[in-house]
């Protein structure tokens, strides 16, 4: 799409992504990979007495699904040079992601800014559904930076 034909969907969604299941080996694999062992998220007989009865992916595991989901479901900017993720605003974890659950993105394009020097940074509003559930695993506020 062109920059302007994505400037039109400002306050529209745009894309929603393919479902992706957060199971056990990926959430495991996300521990080693940080270092992050905590019973709630490696250890599912330990996890089982927690409020949630079982283990939960990382929120930081499920924010960064974000940039593979936007692959799926938002159109690339046609004449792109090099974009680049410029971060995250405002993000709230709001449910956890039990092992074995499948996650899908929403994207919502808030707007379009025009940086200079041939620079855009595209701003928007992201919601990651867990399927069957009725609140989100989170909502942030994503911003991408693109070079024309």
């Amino acid at each position: 799409m062109t920059l302007d034909e994505i400037r039109a969907y400002t306050g529209k969604e745009i894309g929603v992504s393919e479902w992706f299941t957060l199971d056990q080996d990926k959430i495991n694999g996300f521990a080693d990979l940080t270092e992050d062992h905590m019973f709630l998220h490696v250890n599912p007989e330990a996890a089982k007495a927690t409020p949630f009865g079982g283990t939960i992916a990382h929120g930081l595991l499920t924010l960064s699904m974000m940039p593979v989901m936007a692959y799926q479901a938002v159109p690339g900017v046609e004449g792109t040079k090099m974009g680049v993720n410029y971060g995250y605003d405002k993000v709230r974890f709001m449910a956890p992601v039990k092992s074995g659950k499948r996650i899908r993105d929403h994207f919502t394009v808030k707007s379009v800014d025009d940086k200079g020097d041939g620079r855009f940074a595209l701003n928007q509003d992201v919601t990651i559904e867990i399927e069957g559930e009725d609140k989100p695993a989170l909502a942030a506020e994503w911003i991408t930076m693109v070079w024309m």
